[in-house]
This record gives C-alpha cells, structure tokens and sequence, in this order.
C-alpha cells in the first residue's frame, strides 16, 4: 500500500465515523477522488447472470436493478404492485436499452407468497447468480403480517431469510452466488432487541422498528454466511449513506426537508450495492459495507450484543422464518 493509499484510507475512515461528512453526497463523491478507491466492475461483468433485486418498482432498488443491467445482468424487479412493477420496467428499458427485465410479483413480508415467487423464479433460471434484498418499510404504526409477525420484521429479515433459502439451490448452481441485504446507517443507533423481537413492549415507533430491524440484518450476516458458505454462497450487508429515496419523502419528511440539498441521488446510494454484487474481487462474507469498504458492526459501545443473545436471535428467526 502506497503511503497516499494510506491518507486516503485516514480520510475514508474519518468520514465515516463523521457521519455528517460520510453519509451525504459529498462524502461518495470525496470518497470517489482518494486514492484506493476500489475499481468499478468491468463492462459485462454480469452478461449472462440473473439477478434478483426487491421493492425494485421506484427508488434504490430501481436504480440497483439499473446498475446490474448495465453490467449486463438479466434482472428480476421483485414488487408487491404489479402495475407499479410494469411501469418501473418500461421505465428501466428506455434507461438501459437492451437489457432484459421481468416483473414477478410478491410481498416480501408473506413467507407464503415468497415461496410462490422464489418457485415461479427458479423454474426460469437454473442458476440465480445475484440476491439484492432491498424491499423496505417504515410502517407508522404497529401492524403484522400474513403470518403475524411485525411488519419490519418480516419484511427485513424473515421475508429475505425464506427467500434465500429457497432460492438457494438456484444461488449454489451458480456456483458463486451473492447475497446483499440493503440495511441502514440508522441501525448504529440501535442495539439488538433480543427479548422483544416483535416490538410489543413500550411505545411503537416506525423509524425504531426500521433500524432495530436492520440491526438484525447486520448480526446476523456472519451466521447466514456460515450457513450458506459451504454452497460458495456469499452475504453481504451494507447501507447506501443518506440518499433521496421516496422511501425518505414519504417516512421522513422532516429528515428530508433538512437534509434535502445535500442526500445522495439514487445511483450514489445504489452504488455499493451493484459493486457488491459484480466485483471480482475476493470479499469477505458476512461483513458490513458501506461506500465500497468494509465498516465496524458498532460505532457505540452499548449497542454490542452478547454472542447468547445472537445465537438467540438466530434460533427465534430461523424458527419463524420456517429454515430447514
């Protein structure tokens, strides 16, 4: 490593512990210019792959479905609308010509409709090569799923927990499969709620229920790398910064009426996501990622779990998520 490597590196790490100096666009674009900025993957990187990204019908999982494309991905745009899916795919066909998309339907949070749609996926492809679990929601008020789990919940670790299991022996046949889960800079604040998974204690608050869950999302990825690791499966966390989603208009406005001139476009926020999935190089599984570089699982000390309570929080999600 050559010694402005090594600045760069300083000024990356000091960015990210910034938060204010990380998160925004600025920060991808400062990031972009230091020297050791990992490569972008080569053209075509993913000619001939599949790819699967959720809730790809607006926002960051629509210009992650873009990025895959342009790669040379064919990509499959999971959504609960079917007629907002439709419209997405038009709309990705005239931004990457030639590109191959299909709408399958499915509401991420129903671990019976994801069995649906993982079966329907599989007798289309033999091989999945790319997972990119972006589907989210903030709800504002306590509500459950089909099955009766809090809605956060299912949607953020249990949907994508039975979608990638049952999509994992299209993942093993592509003999390199990769699995990424979009989590959130806002899980920092958040430690693992290991007694109340469900949120039924104290008051309920959508933005709490959103990044404990992705908190889980983060303790778990070592787990899910072990289990699928000997398929040469690889999972991946990571968050995209503050980025300009609809997402953050609908729940946040306030956040975005603040931050609004300097949140990231969705492309910046998408960025990691798509080199996740189409670097050649070596990644190390189950780790934390955040502007193509590996990030602490914590920046607080009281939000660090116990191994008992991970390996708790495991055994209640794998149950209800119904693993083998």
């Amino acid at each position: 490593m050559t010694w402005q490597e090594r600045i760069g590196g300083l000024v990356d790490t000091l960015l990210d512990r910034s938060v204010l100096a990380g998160y925004p666009r600025s920060g991808f674009e400062l990031r972009r210019r230091l020297p050791g900025w990992p490569a972008d993957p080569e053209p075509g990187a993913l000619r001939d792959r599949a790819a699967v990204v959720t809730g790809a019908g607006s926002g960051l999982g629509m210009a992650t479905a873009a990025g895959l494309a342009r790669l040379g991905a064919r990509v499959y745009l999971v959504v609960r609308d079917t007629a907002k899916g439709e419209r997405a795919r038009a709309e990705l066909a005239d931004t990457v010509p030639g590109a191959q998309f299909r709408v399958l339907r499915c509401d991420v949070s129903d671990l019976e409709d994801v069995r649906r749609m993982a079966g329907e996926l599989l007798d289309a492809e033999h091989a999945v090569d790319v997972v990119v679990h972006n589907a989210g929601v903030l709800p504002p008020t306590r509500s459950t799923s089909a099955q009766g789990h809090e809605l956060a919940l299912a949607t953020h670790v249990l949907g994508p927990l039975r979608m990638t299991e049952s999509l994992r022996p299209g993942l093993r046949a592509a003999d390199s499969g990769r699995v990424i889960l979009v989590s959130s800079g806002g899980m920092y604040t958040q430690s693992l709620p290991a007694n109340d998974l469900e949120y039924t204690v104290g008051e309920y608050r959508g933005a709490t229920a959103y990044a404990r869950t992705k908190r889980i999302q983060v303790a778990l990825a070592p787990m899910l790398a072990r289990r699928w690791g000997p398929d040469r499966i690889a999972v991946h966390t990571m968050h995209p910064g503050w980025a300009d989603t609809p997402g953050v208009a609908d729940s946040l406005p306030g956040f975005r009426r603040l931050t609004g001139p300097i949140l990231r476009n969705l492309q910046q926020g998408a960025d990691t996501a798509v080199w996740l999935a189409a670097t050649p190089e070596p990644l190390p599984s189950g780790r934390f990622w955040h502007d193509r570089r590996e990030r602490p699982a914590h920046l607080l000390p009281w939000t660090r779990e116990t191994e008992a309570e991970r390996d708790a929080v495991w055994s209640w999600c794998a149950q209800a998520a119904a693993l083998p």
